[in-house]
Order: structure tokens, then C-alpha cells, then sequence
């Protein structure tokens, strides 16, 4: 009988769209977070957030120029951050 050791990854990034996580961003990471088995999390002053809760996302407040600390947990640990990092990055795929 062998444990199964679920594989951790960790990386910060800065919000850079105009509004921050708001609902339509905090929308769209919650659903892109729903398509992985990973557990993920987002860190942001000292609060964290499940990055499938809509509501979670929207209480950590993050504006435009806040860093946050994005974990994934789990089988598909890599995928899901690399993901969720580019979709930030993309400033959530909204025309400013």
C-alpha cells in the first residue's frame, strides 16, 4: 500500500485589469477553477479565498496592482495554476 502524495504548486500574481476580482472576473476564475479536481486558493493580505466561490473571491477585495498568491492542491495542480495565472494575466479576457 503505497500514499498518494498530491502534488502542491504556488505562484503570486498581480491583478491588472482595471476593476480587480470583480463579479464578471471573480465569475469567470470561479468557472475556470470548477474544471480542475485541484483545490485552489487564492491569498491576498493575509485572507484567503476558495478560488471556486464567487462571493470568497469578491470578499478578498482585490484591486487593480494587488499581487496574490495563487495555490493549487491535487492531481491536475499545474494545469489549474497555469490556467488561472494566464486568465489574470489576460485581465480576465475584458476589453478595458
Amino acid at each position: 500500500m503505497s500514499a498518494i502524495v498530491l502534488q502542491k504548486q504556488s505562484q503570486q500574481v498581480t491583478i491588472c485589469n482595471k476593476l480587480g476580482l470583480h463579479a464578471r472576473a471573480a465569475t469567470k476564475l470561479a468557472q475556470l477553477s470548477q474544471k480542475f479536481s485541484a483545490k485552489i486558493t487564492l491569498e491576498l493580505a493575509g485572507k484567503k479565498a476558495d478560488a471556486s466561490s464567487i462571493m470568497a473571491l469578491m470578499l478578498l477585495a482585490g484591486g487593480q496592482g494587488k499581487t496574490v498568491n495563487i495555490t493549487a492542491q491535487g492531481e491536475d495542480a499545474q494545469l489549474a495554476l497555469t490556467e488561472i495565472c494566464q486568465l489574470i494575466s489576460d485581465k480576465f479576457d475584458e476589453n478595458e
